[in-house]
This record gives structure tokens, C-alpha cells and sequence, in this order.
């Protein structure tokens, strides 16, 4: 009976808590997604108490990412990253590097072998795009040039991951060991694949989505068009995986970056905002099911290690970058505050390192808590970034007067 009814536990047990700390993160002024991660620990199989259904919160976790690319891809516009292109394209690259090395550097001290720190690293390098997004929103900087900045950084940065999640199998997974010449071959015939994916997204999808939404936007029924935008992207989503071999990421990723191009884009990604959302809280609360909280007394030095890496690597990078950009000081302050957070990819990284046998559970259990905490530290930054911006404004009115 409990096996029957283990949908309907997960999503409320899920909901339920998820609404009760993130309400309670809201109130001590961290993040709600503190709270969604939190409700996920105490339902999961490290804690005491009821456990949640951990297969069918996967598959929910999964609908949540490919609900998260599609609104990625919604709100993606060429023309937007070409403008920032000096700052957030060899920004984001610097901050994957830097984290990436930076991991490698340290694996003697995380305690794991070379090629697993490097990649613990690289999980370490991608800002939440959920969390940036929200910032930026509260403190009505979408539009400004540090919020336009900060969104090319992060598409970039996605791109790089969705790239990854489909190689990292391919080149670390049961059939890496076998001859290079079959892996690169694998490689190339999985890209030629992805490339004819998004060329015919692009060519066919381009003439035919925006065709379709008019159609049922004509039907006047709010119900027809926000099902048919939910369809539109899990269908896609789907044939990327099924038909070409691409992540469900990235179908939903180009599903919505063709939208975002119609007349009827902005729409699209008003009516599927509810269901992003919900599904997006799921996600997170799954992603909490795989903490073990043992690992802060068990592995304190190795946790301090990756939250740094996040920090520092986020930190540096969008400051160099942005001060040889010429980005003036407040702006490149406030940039150098809301990058130095990691959350969603990681997590899908953390994930296919241990499905490929790379990482440990334990590997996987200091990225959770890195994104708890560098989460949690972020309005501290941006606090901190407020001030020093305050105090450098406030001084020439001084040496006036």
C-alpha cells in the first residue's frame, strides 16, 4: 500500500516540507533553495524518520532540469551574449578552469585520485543559474549591465556543462577503456548526431514551433497553450535523447532558445514559469536525499577545500576579467558577489560522476554541501559588495564638501 501510494507521499512530503524551510530560509534571509535542500536531507536515507521514494523523486528531479534548460533557453538571446561577450565569455572559461585546476591542485587533500578531484573541480565551477536569476531579479538588475554580464556568463558556463554531459560518458564511462580510435569515434558520430539536432531545430523547428503556438494561441484557452508550451518542451527533450543521443538538457535547452525568437516567446516562458518552478523545487529536495550530513565531522578539511574553490574561483575570476574589461568597481563587485555560488548542474555532474564510476558518495556528499554553503554565504557577499560600493561613492561627496 505504501509502494502504491509513493508518488503521492513524495510530492507531498516533498511540498510540504520544502514550503515550510524555505519559508523559514526566507525569513532568516538565505535563500529559499537552502530550505528545499534541507527538506530533502531530512526525508532522505542519512536521517531518521519517513524516507521518500527516491526513484520516482529522480525521475521528478529529472523533469525539473529539463523544465530549468527550457526556461535557460527562453531567455536566451544571441544578440544579448554578443553584446557582453568581452566579460562573460572568457570569464565564465577562466572561472571552469580555475576551479577545475584548483581541484586538481588539492586532491591529495580531498583525499581522492587526480582525474576524480579534477572533476570534482569542474562540478565546482558552474554557478547556479536558479540562484543568479533570482538575485538579480530582487534587486531589479536583470536588465542593468552586470545583470546582462552575469547571464551570458552563466549560458556559457551551461553550455560548457551540456557539452560535458554528453562526453563525460562517452570518455570516462564503461566503454572509455576500450581502443581510443572506437572512443573517438564515438565521440565524433554522438556530435555529428547533436549537430543535426540543433540544425534542424533551428531550420525546421524555427518555421514550425512558431506556427504551432500561434495555432493554439488562436484557441483563446490559457489551458490549451500552457500544455502545449509543457508539451513542446518535454517532447523535445525527449527526441533529443531518444532520436539523437543528446542529454535531456539539451533539448529542452534548444527547445526553448528557439522559442525565445518568436513573437510569442515571452508567453511561453510567462506560462511555464508555475511548473518550472514546482518542478524545480522537487529537484532540489532530491538533490538534498543524497546529503549525508556525516561527511561535515568526517571530511571538515576536505568540505573548507571546495567551498574555497567555489568562492575563490568565482570570486577572482569575474573580478579579473571584469577590471580588465574596464567594468567599474561597483559593478565588478557586485558580479564578483553572485558568482561565487554553485547549485543545479553541479548537482546533475555530481550525479553522472558517480554513474560513471568516478566519484564516491562521498565526492557527491561534499558538492551538496558546498552548494548549501556557498548558497547560504551569498547575501553576505553581496552585502559585503553593497557596502564597499557604498564607501567608495560616499568618499568623493565627502573630499568635496
Amino acid at each position: 500500500m505504501i509502494h502504491s501510494n509513493g508518488l503521492i507521499l513524495t510530492l507531498v512530503g516533498g511540498f510540504v516540507l520544502a514550503f515550510a524551510l524555505g519559508m523559514l530560509a526566507f525569513r532568516l534571509r538565505l535563500s529559499p533553495l537552502v530550505g528545499y535542500l534541507a527538506a530533502g536531507v531530512i526525508v532522505g536515507p542519512f536521517t531518521p524518520g519517513w524516507v521518500a521514494d527516491h526513484s520516482v523523486a529522480n525521475q521528478l528531479a529529472e523533469i525539473g532540469v529539463i523544465l530549468l534548460m527550457f526556461g535557460v533557453g527562453l531567455h536566451f538571446a544571441p544578440k544579448d551574449l554578443m553584446d557582453v561577450r568581452r566579460v562573460a565569455v572568457p570569464g565564465a572559461l577562466l572561472q571552469i578552469v580555475l576551479a577545475t585546476g584548483l581541484g586538481a591542485a588539492l586532491y591529495q587533500l580531498l583525499h581522492v585520485g587526480l582525474l576524480e578531484a579534477a572533476l570534482l573541480g569542474f562540478s565546482l565551477s558552474v554557478a547556479s543559474t536558479v540562484v543568479v536569476l533570482r538575485t538579480l531579479e530582487e534587486r531589479k538588475e536583470t536588465k542593468s549591465e552586470v545583470g546582462r554580464i552575469a547571464i551570458g556568463w552563466l549560458v556559457i558556463q551551461d553550455l560548457v556543462v551540456i557539452v560535458a554531459l554528453v562526453l563525460i560518458p562517452l570518455l570516462l564511462g564503461p566503454k572509455a577503456g576500450g581502443d581510443g580510435w572506437a572512443v573517438a569515434g564515438e565521440v565524433g558520430w554522438r556530435l555529428l548526431l547533436i549537430a543535426c539536432f540543433i540544425g534542424l531545430m533551428f531550420v525546421v523547428g524555427g518555421r514550425v514551433l512558431p506556427w504551432l503556438l500561434v495555432r493554439i494561441a488562436h484557441t483563446k484557452s490559457r489551458e490549451l497553450f500552457t500544455l502545449g508550451v509543457l508539451a513542446i518542451a518535454l517532447g523535445i527533450a525527449w527526441l533529443a535523447f531518444a532520436v539523437f543521443g543528446a542529454s535531456f538538457a539539451l533539448g529542452a535547452f534548444v527547445a526553448g532558445v528557439v522559442l525565445n525568437g518568436t513573437p510569442l516567446g515571452h508567453h511561453a516562458a510567462e506560462r511555464s514559469l508555475p511548473l518550472r518552478d514546482a518542478f524545480a523545487v522537487l529537484f532540489f529536495v532530491s538533490v538534498g536525499m543524497l546529503f549525508d550530513p556525516q561527511i561535515v565531522l568526517k571530511e571538515p578539511l576536505a568540505l573548507a577545500a571546495v567551498v574555497g574553490i567555489v568562492l575563490v574561483s568565482g570570486a577572482v575570476s569575474a573580478l579579473v576579467v571584469a577590471r580588465l574589461a574596464k567594468v567599474s568597481r561597483s559593478k565588478s563587485g557586485l558580479l564578483a558577489a553572485s558568482l561565487p555560488q554553485i547549485g543545479e548542474f553541479s548537482f546533475v555532474l555530481a550525479g553522472l560522476g558517480v554513474s560513471v564510476g568516478v566519484f564516491s558518495h562521498n565526492t557527491q556528499s561534499l558538492i551538496i554541501a558546498a552548494a548549501i554553503i556557498s548558497i547560504a554565504v551569498n547575501p553576505v557577499l553581496l552585502w559585503i559588495a553593497d557596502k564597499a560600493a557604498g564607501e567608495k561613492t560616499r568618499k568623493p561627496q565627502g573630499a568635496q564638501t
